[in-house]
């Protein structure tokens, strides 16, 4: 779909600077933009190559200043980055279905769905199921009895809702995500086999969360695994049973969190972190790709880095050192200033 440049302002209600009527057919990257496009700049290092793109629109701050004219035009917003989401919306070909149940589901009798529904080929819905109004459910997808999937939501092929499970709208689930399979629970017996505890829990996904393809969730062994309110799961992320993930918390990919682990609110973890089990941790943290969390962390907007692989003991000896480092450091510089200052004298 194409847009003028004065529609698109409209939109995103911005000020233009340029030519008005240009008309827009997409959007591309400012280093390989073509004519009929438009790009953003919304990082001040890259405003160099402003000058050279062959878009014919560009997204900038509002305070953006150039140092020559430009023969494109530019469209001025508060926000490049949530202007550009927007914008991306606006030529995304989309996911639009037809409301319409393939003749090759299989949808389960007392299964209750909402309006505007669509699912696609080999997909399967289980007994007492329910999908919300505007969802599509993509082929091959499962859900599982007594499921519940809100409003508009989006399950891509191969999804995997085991039963009982719970998510709310506007939820995207990437290709071949699990959610609902067992937890990791384990005994051993007096023989040393382990034996397997009953995983009774479910998966409570709430509204606006994003998971990513190959992702794991486990149902919680008794109660719920809860995923809050707008959180974004990267692919390739093992979430494990009981875990609670608060509001607006992002997760990158490879990421593992243990059994029972409370992560806060409005958190950033890196890529192939590990978490172990039975924390708490606090909100606003920020822990870079693969650090290792062993412990609760209390401190809100607190950053954390590291996990060096060594020997276990020769890790703990090294790491009551190591905290102490800054100070040790301090104490040194002292030292040897006074064995300078005495051998002065």
């Amino acid at each position: 779909m194409a847009y003028t440049v004065r529609q698109i302002a409209q939109i995103l209600n911005g000020s233009i600077d340029g030519d008005e009527s240009l008309v827009i057919q997409g959007a591309s990257k400012i280093d390989e933009a073509i004519e009929g496009t438009i790009s953003f700049i919304s990082n001040p290092k890259y405003v160099s190559s402003i000058y050279d793109t062959g878009a014919s629109a560009i997204l900038v701050g509002r305070s953006l200043e150039l140092s020559k004219a430009i023969p494109a035009t530019l469209v001025r917003v508060d926000d490049v980055n949530v202007s550009m989401q927007k914008l991306l919306g606006l030529f995304s070909s989309g996911d639009e279905q037809d409301a319409s149940i393939s003749n090759l589901s299989s949808v389960a009798p007392n299964c209750k769905l909402g309006s505007k529904v669509h699912i696609g080929e080999f997909s399967f819905l289980g007994d007492r199921s329910a999908v919300g109004d505007n969802t599509i459910i993509f082929p091959q997808v499962y859900i599982g009895k007594d499921a519940v999937i809100g409003s508009n939501c989006k399950l891509y092929a191969g999804v995997r809702i085991e039963d009982r499970c719970i998510i709310g709208d506007n939820v995207i689930i990437h290709p071949n995500a699990v959610v609902g399979s067992d937890g990791f629970g384990f005994v051993p017996d007096d023989s040393g086999a382990y034996r397997k505890v009953v995983q009774a829990g479910n998966v409570v996904i709430e509204d606006d969360v994003e998971i990513g393809s190959n992702t794991v969730i486990d149902r919680a062994t008794l109660g719920s695994t809860i995923i809050r309110r707008g959180v974004k799961l990267d692919n390739l992320i093992q979430i494990a049973h009981n875990v609670e993930i608060k509001q607006h918390t992002v997760i990158a990919a490879q990421a593992g969190i243990a059994g029972s682990t409370v992560v806060g609110a409005n958190s950033q973890i890196g890529g192939q972190v590990g978490i172990v089990g039975h924390l708490n941790l606090a909100d606003g943290i920020k822990v870079q790709a693969q650090s290792g969390i062993a412990s609760s962390i209390s401190k809100k907007n607190s950053k954390w880095y590291g996990s060096p692989a060594i020997k276990y003991f020769n890790y703990l000896r090294s790491f009551a050192i190591f905290k102490k480092l800054p100070e040790l450091k301090k104490e040194i510089a002292e030292l040897k200033q006074e064995i300078k200052e005495l051998k002065n004298k």
